[in-house]
């Protein structure tokens, strides 16, 4: 990405933009951009093409404009996966980037070889298990029922039930779901019915006591699985044929299997053919009926009535049947359990080196951690699974800190919610930063656009983020540019990460062009651009010299205070004074010179013109100039002080006031503003009061404090000046 061509037309708040960055020599650009001029539209373009919807892009008012845009990279349309738009509101959630960068392949590539491993015999054990259940998800009703904590997986819980498992069991004939249905209306119906389920139980046991044949002692019980295991043990008669024979309590003897199946049918008919029984259980069934949703589960339990009185503990029962399900394959679920044992120590080796590898992260969140002033620290809850497992994201979790308080664990949203509008800004650059450290661990080359980054941020933040971009500076990888409204920001970064030869000031003309000029005063203007330039030159010019008065007035307040002679004598050339129409531009040079040693030997040549006709005839100059410069501070001072003393004369004459009442009036536009507005209301109000609003900060200037002069349109200024030299009453 060597050469990168703009060309918009109409996009959003853009009427005209064309420009080559050219990346051969540097990897960073810089534009100050007032508000409203082209920053965020000029984002706009960008994020919208990263994200694919370039049909977004258009004017944002008159749709009717046509929108024009190219962007290329070396000639070929710019790919929007190279493109990372990066502004402190823009609420990334960067999880999923981290994984990216926080173990090495080679362990993730092991841990992966393992689990694949795992995962086949898993495949081949739960098809066997998916026969016995007639189930199709076995597997996630087995692990909701076994286990303890979030981390609890298929293997972990078939190690919980290994020792539970029986060579024989009570093998269940209805299909799982038909009574551990998923939606969990079973379960549901139970709850309603538990008092008719506690009956029928009750009810059974009773009747189980009373047999002759089934037993109920001492909390053992020969019930009708029992009794089902020993006709099948005996069902092909060589017990009988052996000359066994049982000889039960009654005294009754059983001599073959079709005595016993007779018997064995007959007690059980009894039992659940009892009169009191059938009652309960019609009960149950009338409110089954009133409920289409049950009506397999219905079926099954009028199928088998045994089975009601184990729903009484449902859970209970649900385990039971799954255990029959694993004891029908017990050797193979000791041999699954014996594999992930063997694989478990595999596994924890990996993770403890892969705990060692994790230097990126702990390298991002440091210098996070050192250089941002938040409340807060970041860490991963899940750090395992984003270090080893496929697709996993991050589970950020903030230890937040308030004063001596101790640090207390938030998530994200509730951290956000009490967070300053600076510090959540700081809690998007932390996304950022893993958005661009991931791109730059799998070695994407990326046009990053910052915009307003450090906006709204305090000055130890706003150096956080001039550090990072300097970091980010010193990679190839990223070609970068950064677009800021902030003076502060701008000339901070130009002068720190030296780049003033690539720093740009934009500015729009009326028919919304965007233009890009030299970027300059990242230093104090007073010395470092007037002085120096009235040096180089040997002669003063007249915006120089315009300018130089109000940078001299604050010199003489700070150093000589207001009573001076000269502050008084300045104060004339900044509001129309009875003195203002009548002194010569030749004592303010001469004020200028005793003030600045560096000035002594400068030569002028208007210091015979009276002041008041001279500034107004420098003005009239950079009014009429064709080509003017739009960033000049020197042309906005002037016509600042322009404006403030047509305003001042045009007020005074209007009002028909002393002038010599007014020497000593401090604030003495808005003192005029007043009475003028209690005496007239037409048009020239609205003008009067533009001049008190736009002009006082352009005046009372210093050598430090300029940025809202830099920030302020000279057609703006150019405007009022031709509306308020017109004024005529």
């Amino acid at each position: 990405m060597d050469r990168l061509n703009i060309n918009l037309i109409n996009c959003f708040g853009i009427g005209e933009f064309k420009k080559e960055f050219d990346f051969a020599n540097t990897n960073i650009y810089l534009i100050y951009a007032p508000n409203g001029t082209m920053k965020s539209s000029f984002a706009r373009v960008f994020e919208l093409i990263s994200e694919k919807k370039e049909k977004e892009i258009c004017d944002r008012v008159y749709y009717n404009r046509k929108t024009v845009y190219s962007i290329t990279d070396n000639g070929s349309d710019i790919k929007p996966e190279t493109i990372f738009v990066v502004n402190a509101e823009k609420k990334l959630d960067s999880s999923d980037k981290i994984s990216s960068f926080i173990a090495s392949k080679e362990l993730k590539n092991r841990y992966d070889s393992i689990y694949i491993e795992l995962d086949n015999a898993k495949k081949d054990f739960l098809k066997q298990l998916k026969k016995i259940a007639i189930s199709t998800d076995c597997e996630e009703e087995f692990v909701k029922t076994f286990q303890e904590n979030d981390k609890d997986d298929f293997f972990s819980c078939v190690s919980k039930i290994v020792n539970l498992l029986k060579e024989s069991s009570e093998k269940f004939k209805f299909k799982f779901n038909d009574i551990f249905d998923k939606p969990g209306k079973v379960k549901d119906f139970l709850e309603k019915n538990k008092d008719l389920l506690q009956d029928y139980f009750l009810e059974y046991k009773k009747l189980l006591a009373e047999s002759s044949f089934f037993k109920e002692l001492s909390g053992n019980s020969f019930g009708t699985y029992q009794a089902e295991q020993l006709k099948k043990a005996v069902e092909d008669e060589t017990f009988f044929s052996a000359g066994h024979k049982f000889l039960l309590n009654d005294e009754k003897n059983i001599k073959s299997s079709k005595d016993l199946v007779d018997l064995i049918k007959k007690e059980i008919d009894a039992i659940f053919e009892s009169k009191k029984l059938q009652e309960i259980f019609n009960k149950i069934d009338k409110s089954l009926n009133a409920n289409k949703e049950l009506r397999v589960f219905k079926e099954t339990i009028e199928k088998d009535k045994s089975l009601i009185p184990k729903l009484l503990n449902y859970d209970k029962f649900k385990k039971e049947v799954l255990i029959s399900y694993f004891s029908q394959l017990k050797k193979e679920t000791e041999q699954l359990n014996s594999m992930y044992q063997n694989k478990k120590k595999e596994i924890q080796k990996i993770i403890e080196e892969a705990n060692k590898e994790t230097e990126t992260w702990k390298k991002i969140t440091k210098t996070f951690n050192s250089r941002f002033y938040v409340p807060f620290k970041v860490d991963i809850s899940n750090k395992e699974d984003v270090i080893l497992k496929d697709k996993a994201t991050a589970n950020l979790v903030f230890n937040y800190k308030d004063g001596e308080e101790a640090f207390k664990t938030q998530t994200k949203d509730d951290l956000l919610k009490f967070l300053s509008k600076g510090e959540q800004r700081a809690y998007y650059i932390l996304q950022m930063i893993f958005e661009v450290e991931a791109r730059k661990y799998k070695n994407e080359e990326t046009l990053i656009i910052f915009d307003d980054i450090a906006d709204s941020f305090d000055y130890k933040n706003k150096y956080a983020i001039i550090e990072y971009i300097k970091d980010l500076k010193e990679s190839n990888l990223f070609k970068i540019i950064v677009l800021t409204h902030n003076f502060d920001f701008y000339r901070t970064i130009g002068s720190r990460l030296y780049i003033k030869n690539y720093c740009f000031m934009a500015t729009k003309d009326n028919n919304r062009k965007i233009n890009l000029l030299e970027g300059c005063y990242f230093y104090d203007v007073f010395a470092n651009v007037f002085i120096r330039k009235t040096e180089e030159q040997k002669k003063m010019e007249p915006k120089i010299f315009v300018s130089f008065i109000p940078f001299i007035r604050n010199l003489v307040e700070y150093t000589e205070g207001k009573n001076n002679q000269d502050y008084t004598k300045l104060t004339s050339c900044l509001h129309y004074k009875s003195d203002t129409k009548t002194m010569k531009a030749g004592e303010i040079i001469s004020i200028i010179k005793s003030k600045i040693d560096r000035l002594k030997n400068i030569e002028i040549d208007f210091g015979k013109e009276k002041f008041i006709d001279f500034i107004f005839k420098t003005a009239d100059g950079i009014y009429n100039e064709q080509n003017i410069d739009e960033i000049a501070l020197e042309n906005k001072i002037v016509l600042s002080i322009a404006i403030r003393l047509y305003a001042d004369k045009f007020m005074i004459e209007s009002l028909k006031i002393n002038i010599e009442d007014l020497n000593d009036k401090k604030n003495q536009t808005s003192y005029l503003l007043g009475k003028y507005k209690n005496r007239f209301s037409d048009d020239s109000v609205l003008i009067l009061e533009e001049v008190n609003l736009m002009t006082p900060e352009n005046i009372h200037i210093n050598a430090f404090m300029y940025e809202p002069l830099v920030d302020m349109s000279v057609l703006h200024l150019l405007n009022l000046y031709s509306n308020i030299k017109n004024l005529k009453k």
